[in-house]
């Protein structure tokens, strides 16, 4: 076991865990901390707590002091230097007509490194840009694409729940989400109500993901043939988390009728599914293709948050 603390740089961002050492650091606690770019200040949001080293990725780097006033002060001036730097980014992109757009810009707490994060189509030609970034700022310049989801973490927002964004209260990573849990969950296939604000399938999609798929191998599909208590019958629609499935039954007279059955008095015949999309609904299917392939390209993309 090893004595470790949660460090996040950024709100919202990834939490790191760090090796407190001898020093007592509390919660909200500002620490400077050794990273690949050198070092860092963030804000402790995860106490001192025994962790398995076996689950730990990487050894843990140690805590290098408590944030002193200097350092927070320093901090606060990097800061506005930021800002400065997002509009003087702004005004060389518009000059170098590129396909870009700029999100956010940070300087690396020892000031040697200047980092400009963007979102863009495709790759984009940027030599030109950094040079004149560099000649301005007199640093290390490092431009970093990122995808839309990175975008709206860093803008923040709320969600259709009324609730912030899961991205920017507690999502340390990216889920990949897809069109087969919307279907499994029974939601609509709309894409403007499955689409979060960045555009892509909402993550939620994947918190009850594996309820569903586990529930669902021993349920029949929409449009089997089953044998219920009512004698034989096609699936119309099914109560996954319940357990419940509506038939479509024919009385005597044959008339057809619906009748709701516990998965479990029902016996299935041929479990083939039979289901029918009218046009609105192979639009939306197309639509919602696409932004599965946008997310497969957006994974390809640099993880914006990844500092070590």
């Amino acid at each position: 076991m090893k004595v470790i603390i949660g460090v996040r740089f950024k709100k919202p961002g990834k939490v790191y865990f760090f090796d407190p050492g001898n020093l007592h650091i509390y919660v909200k606690n500002k620490v400077i901390v050794e990273t690949a770019l050198g070092e860092e200040l963030g804000e402790v949001v995860v106490k001192k707590k025994m962790h398995p080293e076996t689950k730990l990725s990487t050894p843990l780097k140690k805590v290098i002091r408590i944030a002193n006033y200097k350092d927070i002060k320093h901090y606060e001036e990097n800061k506005k230097q930021e800002e400065e730097a997002f509009k003087i980014c702004e005004q060389k992109i518009k000059k170098l007509k590129l396909d870009m757009h700029l999100t956010d810009v940070e300087y690396s707490f020892d000031n040697s490194k200047l980092l400009f994060y963007f979102t863009a189509d495709g790759r984009i030609d940027f030599r030109e840009l950094v040079k004149e970034l560099a000649a301005i700022f007199k640093t290390r310049i490092e431009l970093r694409q990122i995808g839309v989801r990175d975008e709206v973490r860093r803008i923040g927002g709320n969600g259709v729940c009324g609730r912030e964004l899961c991205c920017c209260s507690f999502l340390n990573n990216f889920e990949t989400v897809s069109i087969k849990m919307a279907k499994e969950q029974n939601m609509s296939l709309n894409p403007s109500k499955i689409s979060g604000n960045c555009g892509r399938l909402m993550c939620c999609l994947k918190y009850e993901q594996d309820v569903y798929e586990e529930k669902l191998k021993h349920l029949p599909k929409i449009g089997a043939i089953v044998m219920t208590p009512d004698g034989e019958g096609t699936v119309d629609s099914i109560e996954t988390l319940k357990e419940i499935v509506k038939v479509r039954l024919k009385d005597d007279s044959d008339e057809t009728y619906f009748k709701k059955f516990n998965a479990s008095d029902l016996k299935i015949i041929k479990n083939v599914s039979s289901e029918v999309m009218d046009e609105e609904e192979k639009e939306n299917m197309e639509e919602l293709q696409k932004l599965e392939e946008l997310e497969k390209q957006d994974k390809e993309t640099k993880n914006e948050d990844d500092i070590f």
